[in-house]
């Protein structure tokens, strides 16, 4: 029996620094707020041109 973890990891986020731990995080949360920004601009752009119109 292996004594690595449950989904075979090898403790290789302990081995990074925490500036790039951090880094990784700031990068994805970027990311999901840039694409969530994109998708609701889609749809308003769509809601738009269907004739719904924000006053």
């Amino acid at each position: 029996m292996s004594t690595k973890g449950s989904l075979g990891e090898d403790d290789g986020a302990e081995k990074k620094p925490l500036w790039q731990r951090l880094g990784w995080l700031v990068v994805i949360w970027s990311g999901s707020v840039l694409a969530l920004f994109v998708v609701a601009t889609l749809l308003r752009m769509f809601m738009t041109a269907a004739g719904m119109k924000t006053h």
